[in-house]
C-alpha cells in the first residue's frame, strides 16, 4: 500500500494469497500446538499486505476458521486489519460480523497521513473515520486503531491531542507502536520519554490508549519490518 515507514511495500505486490494458502498458514502453527495439547485461539490478519484489498479470499478464510467443523475459533477472537479502504469496510460493516477491526491510522489528520500513507490521496480522514464509525454503528465492536509513533514527525502533544478530538465519542482502543527499524527508510523511533507523555496524554483526555509489547525486532519480524527474503517456491 505504499506506507512509507513499512518494509512490506518495498518489493511491491505479487499476487494474492487464497483463502486455502492463508488458511494453511493457521494450520502450520496447529500442527505445531497438537504437540503440546494446544490450540489456535485468536487470529489477526495483518502484516504483509492488505485483508480487505484480497476481500473474498479473505472472508472465505474467516469462514472456514471459524466453522464449528473447522477450527471453530469464535469470530471475536479474529481481527481484520486494514490501511483505510473505506468502501471495503463499509462492506465488512453490512455483513454484521462480530470480528474486531483495527485500521492502521498513524496520523491525526490528513497532510501528516498523506506524507505517510499514499492511501490517505484516495480516501481521507474525514472519511474513514466515517467508515469507523458506521462500523460500530452496524456491529457493535470497538475499533482498534495502529498508530506508528516516528520520532519527530507524529509524536507531539499537540498530535495527541488532536488525535484524541479525532476519535472522540467512538469506542475505541489506540495501539501505539514505537516504529521499527528498517533499513531503507529513515524514520527512527520516539524516545521512551516522548512515548511515555503521548500516552499519558491520550489516557487523560480520556482515551484508552496502550505500548504495544515489543515481540520479533530482533530477527525483523515486527510490525513494519515483514518482507520475504527469498523468492521462489518452498
Amino acid at each position: 500500500m505504499g506506507c512509507t515507514f513499512c518494509a512490506s511495500t518495498l518489493g511491491g505486490l505479487i499476487r494474492n494469497l487464497t483463502a486455502g494458502e492463508i488458511v494453511e498458514q493457521i494450520m502450520a502453527v496447529q500442527r505445531m500446538l497438537d504437540e503440546e495439547g494446544a490450540r489456535v485461539s485468536s487470529v489477526v490478519l495483518m502484516g504483509s499486505g492488505e485483508p480487505l484489498e484480497n476481500y473474498e479470499p479473505s472472508m472465505r478464510f474467516v469462514d472456514i476458521i471459524t466453522n464449528p467443523y473447522g477450527l471453530n475459533i469464535g469470530a471475536r477472537h479474529i481481527t481484520v486489519s486494514t490501511s483505510g479502504l473505506v468502501p471495503a469496510i463499509r462492506r465488512l460493516a453490512d455483513e454484521k460480523r462480530q470480528i474486531t477491526l483495527a485500521i492502521s491510522l498513524h496520523a491525526p489528520n490528513d497532510e501528516l497521513r498523506t506524507s505517510l500513507m499514499p492511501i490517505n490521496r484516495a480516501w481521507n480522514v474525514e472519511q474513514l473515520m466515517d467508515a469507523a464509525r458506521y462500523y460500530f454503528a452496524q456491529t457493535g465492536r470497538r475499533i482498534s486503531f495502529e498508530y506508528a509513533l516516528i520520532g519527530g514527525v507524529n509524536d507531539q502533544l499537540p498530535q495527541a491531542r488532536e488525535l484524541a478530538e479525532l476519535v472522540k465519542g467512538l469506542p475505541c482502543h489506540i495501539n501505539l507502536i514505537p516504529v521499527n527499524y528498517v533499513p531503507e527508510r529513515n524514520w527512527k523511533r520516539s524516545s521512551k520519554e516522548d512515548i511515555r507523555a503521548f500516552v499519558d496524554e491520550l489516557n487523560r483526555l480520556g482515551v484508552n490508549a496502550t505500548v504495544r509489547r515489543e515481540m520479533g525486532s530482533d530477527i525483523a519480524a515486527a510490525c513494519g519490518q515483514l518482507r520475504a527474503q527469498k523468492e521462489g517456491r518452498v
